[in-house]
Formats: C-alpha cells, structure tokens, sequence
C-alpha cells in the first residue's frame, strides 16, 4: 500500500514559492492500478517524485506497507530513502533508460549490485526472479539482446521488469505509453496491469493517455497541483476488449 497524506510541496521562484502540490491525498492499494492525470504542468511528475521519496514535501506524508510494517517516508533522512527505494519502491521512467552496454538479462542482474554484497539474500532472491519475470513479460527469447536490437515496446516491458525484479511492495510509473503507438501502449498497459495484480503491488502510474484508462482501478486527476473531481466512466469497450482487436 502507499498512502500520500495531504501532501504539499513547494519550490523557490525569486522570493517567493510556487506550490507545485496542493494538499493531495490519494491511495494505491495492493493488487491495483491508480492512475494519476491531468494537464501538463499540473503537477502529476511532482507527485510521482514524492512518492518515489526523491523529493521531501513540506508538508503531508507519504506512508509506504501495510500493518506495523507502515512507514512514512516523508520522514526518512536521504540514505534512509535510498534504502527505502532499493528494497521496496520501483521506478519505470517515461524514456526506458536502459545501459546500452547490457544484455536484457544483464538490465535486471545489475540490480543485484546496488547497495551491498552480491552474495546477499537480496541479490540472491533478484537472480532467482530475473528468468520468470522475463518470462513474464513476453522477453525470454530477447534476453541477450542490447537496447538497439529491441523495439519501443519491447525496451519499455525491459524497464518494467527491471522496476520488478526486486519485488518491491510500490511500483511507480511515469508516461509509459508516451513514445508508443496505441498498440504498443495497450499491450504495455495490459502487462502493468496483469503484473500489478499477480504480484500485489500497489502502482501508481501517471499518464495522459485515457485511452487506456480501462486498465486502472482507480483514476485521480490533478489540476493546479490538487484533486479535481472524479472523471465520468469512460464510453467505448472494456480496456482487454480494446486490446483484443490488435491481436
């Protein structure tokens, strides 16, 4: 579960501030997809920044687990927050990112280098989920691929299932289907969603493609940095039978 409570957040402009959240609360439980959208500039990345505990707001907090595992993040010193983010948040990026150097495989075996022995249970749990996350994510006969041997599409399912394979309890994910075609982004959006509920975790994913809203279980749009009213349902087919046509 993450949890942001009446989050605010602030940056300089001159001598004065410019409020970039407004008192923002929301939740994304686990199993579920949260969408987060809204017009640009209206403060959806800052959001997303918060929760990912890049970004201390200066107000509000920011609650990360469940039962007496719950801890607010908006309180942890920075290398605390690093920790937090190695162990139980992912990150998916707008652009992949992706080390051009590294085989697919290789994206994913890397995160079991970051902060602390590779003979760690950590490091020892990520090697043993790489194979069936690739699996997972259709990758398994690209796996010794680089980056400039994948697709839009295929690139964007390897950043998804780098952000996974430490199994965190919160996955964050910023414009996912922004440099996709619409069945691109469809079969993107499916993947998040079907990992998202087999996995129980808790995504929040910011997008302005409603198109594929169909694959949220709950839809929150920002407007000036705060929470506008609910959107009416969308019209059209259910997202699974939009998708169905690309088939």
């Amino acid at each position: 579960m993450i949890e942001l409570q009446n989050v605010t957040l602030t940056f300089p402009d001159g001598e004065q501030r410019i409020t970039a959240v407004d008192n923002v609360t929301l939740r994304g439980d686990n199993g579920t997809v949260t969408g987060i959208t809204g017009p640009s500039g209206s403060g959806k990345s800052s959001i997303l920044a918060v929760a990912a505990t890049l970004i201390r707001p200066d107000a509000g907090g920011v609650l990360i687990g469940d039962g007496s595992g719950i801890v607010d993040a908006s309180q942890l010193s920075k290398k605390e927050a690093t920790a937090l983010r190695r162990e139980r948040i992912g990150i998916v990026f707008q652009q992949a990112n992706l080390l051009p150097a590294l085989t697919v495989r290789e994206q994913l075996l890397v995160m079991a280098e970051l902060g602390g022995s590779r003979r760690s249970p950590r490091a020892t749990r990520i090697r043993e989920r790489v194979d069936g996350l690739l699996d997972a994510v259709g990758l398994s006969a690209h796996a010794g691929k680089r980056p400039h041997q994948l697709s839009g599409g295929q690139r964007q399912r390897a950043a998804i299932a780098r952000g996974m394979v430490h199994a965190p309890e919160v996955l964050l994910v910023d414009e996912p289907t922004s440099a996709l075609d619409q069945e691109r982004g469809a079969e993107v959006m499916c993947l998040i969603a079907d990992l998202t509920r087999d996995r129980g975790t808790a995504t929040l994913l910011v997008t302005h493609d409603l198109v594929h809203r169909g694959a949220f279980d709950d839809l929150v749009t920002i407007v000036d940095g705060r929470v506008a009213s609910p959107l009416a349902d969308a019209p059209g087919a259910p997202f699974r039978e939009r998708l169905a046509k690309f088939s």
